[in-house]
């Protein structure tokens, strides 16, 4: 029997046959229909978001291919920054800088833009100046070289309206420092006293994030590795309330964050799981109310600390992997 080689191939491969147009016989409004629809193809190739496939790596998916048109090829535009790098600081220590934040407050004449970076076992202050210049202001090392900060924060003293910023890391110890008085000014530590420093019992492991309550700046949260969140009240060196335990994270807590009435908290860590706890409850308010009030050197007994097994709600439906950063956009 005869095969025809034509009807064998391929459709997929298979080459159309040329049109009338294409042998010479154009049409000049079908030519100029072709040419705006190969500019929009392209205008969309420049701002589209490829799709990829799951079982694709990042590597593998090529950023830098032209969609092929109708139309002349040509190479997308590259867009232009709106921020260009003015400056840079590389701290002498040689270690990883874990954590930035800029000081939402001005305690300088000038009113510059102050911001602290955190790593190794030292807290840096810099001050933002004109033409893009960094001027170190301070910088507080920790005693024990063996210390590693991994997260820094901003507040202020409600009383003297000073700001002050508090650290913590790899030892398990909070620290408040003073940028005014140039000194570190309280510990909370899960360890034993020492001078001028009040016993807590606090985190038995490194602190990974410290958070201060959006309206009340005293408040502060930290998230550990031993699987726990707790709220100090540093005004009254007072430890409100631990969440975790029955329904708490299974593996280390990374990250926290209060919403913008400061009635959530939202966390998340090792155990691949977000969990949001409910402060705007009965029991939370009475506690956060009573470490206004206390004060140690008029009370034999500790405080009664408020311990938060089950949070409002919990899911690891969402990520397969650890969530190691998590941030509230309203009510998001």
């Amino acid at each position: 029997f005869a095969v025809n080689m034509e009807d064998s191939e391929n459709p997929a491969t298979k080459k159309p046959k040329l049109s009338e147009q294409s042998e010479g016989r154009s049409d000049p409004m079908e030519d100029e229909s072709v040419k705006n629809d190969s500019d929009w193809e392209e205008s969309c190739s420049t701002t589209s978001t490829p799709t990829v496939d799951d079982n694709v790596s990042r590597s593998d998916t090529p950023t830098n291919v032209l969609r092929k048109g109708r139309g002349k090829s040509r190479k997308a535009k590259k867009a232009k920054l709106a921020y260009k790098c003015t400056n840079y600081v590389k701290e002498d220590h040689g270690q990883p800088l874990f954590g930035v934040q800029i000081c939402p407050f001005y305690y300088k004449e000038s009113q510059a833009i102050i911001f602290a970076t955190v790593g190794s076992n030292r807290v840096t202050i810099y001050e933002c100046q004109k033409e893009g210049k960094i001027k170190l202001l301070q910088s507080y090392c920790d005693a024990n070289m063996e210390e590693n900060f991994y997260t820094c924060a901003w507040t202020y003293d409600e009383v003297t309206r000073q700001p002050m910023i508090a650290v913590a890391g790899l030892r398990g110890i909070i620290r408040i420092i003073s940028p005014v008085s140039m000194q570190c000014i309280k510990f909370l530590t899960y360890t034993y006293c020492l001078q001028h420093v009040k016993h807590y019992t606090g985190h038995g492991h490194s602190v990974n994030e410290l958070k201060f309550h959006r309206t009340k700046p005293s408040l502060m949260l930290s998230v550990s590795k031993d699987h726990s969140l707790r709220l100090w009240n540093i005004q009254t060196d007072t430890l409100v309330a631990i969440f975790g335990g029955v329904e708490g994270h299974r593996d280390e807590v990374l990250s926290a964050d209060f919403n913008a009435e400061g009635t959530r908290i939202v966390s998340c860590g090792m155990d691949h799981s977000l969990k949001i706890w409910k402060l705007d409850q009965e029991e939370i308010h009475k506690v956060i109310q009573d470490s206004y009030l206390y004060n140690a050197s008029k009370n034999d007994r500790p405080f009664k600390t408020a311990k938060i097994h089950y949070p409002e709600f919990s899911t690891r439906d969402i990520h397969r992997n650890y969530v190691d950063c998590v941030r509230w956009l309203g009510d998001l």
